[in-house]
């Protein structure tokens, strides 16, 4: 069993491991019990995948016990943000998921929300993101999706995100004006620091009202952030936009290695 430790801080939960390999153990089990709590509750499982290292991470999932376990049947998957490329382009966060996760366990083709590929194909960003939207009123209309009622958001069961060293979550960067989008369920950025460039990307009220969050990060890729995001030393100016991700009526839970902590003078000890 991985050494664990866990503090509050607000309503966020900060849990700590020894190495990569504990943070994917433990994630997995996690989101088995979030699995099996919601097709007990409702009969379907809403979650959301970000790309990056997080697929990896996500491993343990399509391995025993998990593999036969899981009601995989009642899965939904979509993407809090996703590249306006193809879905077999190298750069697609479809791709990824498919390649690591998707293609080895057995969630109904039908309940993968992917981008529109042929919008994809041609680029268009803003097509895109308001077909990707069209998609969720679609699923709210059919019950599969609910809306919380304190923001009229859709209520996802639970995001799995990452986060950059800059502190983005989403295609959601720091000093952008898409951190005050509070209209729109999903909107485009074409100007994405981050190559490549033109994205679609859920919007901070919609991340904001889902019922769990796990914020997985390991590595010393992000330190600096982890360190700001959760040191004791804390501002309203300047706020990078994972501080800014924060639950309407929520759980949100980090899942760190201590690498990821290092930086965090108050980090809780393993």
């Amino acid at each position: 069993m991985a050494a664990e430790a866990t503090s509050a801080k607000g309503k966020q939960e900060l849990r700590v491991f020894e190495t990569e390999e504990e943070v994917s153990v433990s994630l997995a089990k996690y989101t088995a019990e979030l699995s099996e709590k919601f097709v007990c509750e409702r009969g379907a499982f809403t979650v959301v995948l970000s790309g990056g290292t997080l697929i990896e991470t996500l491993r343990k999932l399509t391995e025993p016990p998990y593999l036969e376990s899981v009601d995989w049947s009642k899965w939904h998957i979509f993407w809090v943000d996703e590249r306006v490329v193809p879905r077999d382009h190298k750069d697609s966060n479809y791709k990824l998921a498919y390649d690591g996760f998707l293609s080895k366990v057995s969630i109904p083709p039908c309940q993968v929300y992917a981008i529109n590929d042929a919008l994809a194909a041609e680029g268009a960003a803003e097509g895109a993101a308001e077909d990707y939207e069209a998609v969720l009123k679609k699923l709210v209309n059919d019950g599969v999706l609910p809306l919380l009622p304190a923001t009229g958001y859709p209520r996802f069961d639970l995001m799995l995100l990452g986060m950059g060293p800059d502190g983005h979550i989403a295609s959601l960067f720091p000093g952008h004006p898409l951190l005050k989008e509070t209209v729109k369920w999903v909107t485009f950025i074409r100007d994405s620091p981050k190559p490549p460039p033109v994205r679609i990307t859920f919007t901070l009220p919609v991340i904001n009202s889902s019922a769990y969050v796990a914020m997985v990060v390991t590595g010393s890729g992000e330190t600096a952030a982890v360190a700001k995001a959760l040191g004791s030393e804390q501002s309203s100016s300047n706020l990078l936009p994972v501080q800014m991700a924060v639950l309407e009526d929520g759980e949100f839970t980090w899942f760190t290695d201590k690498a990821a902590v290092s930086l965090l003078q108050d980090s809780p000890s393993v």
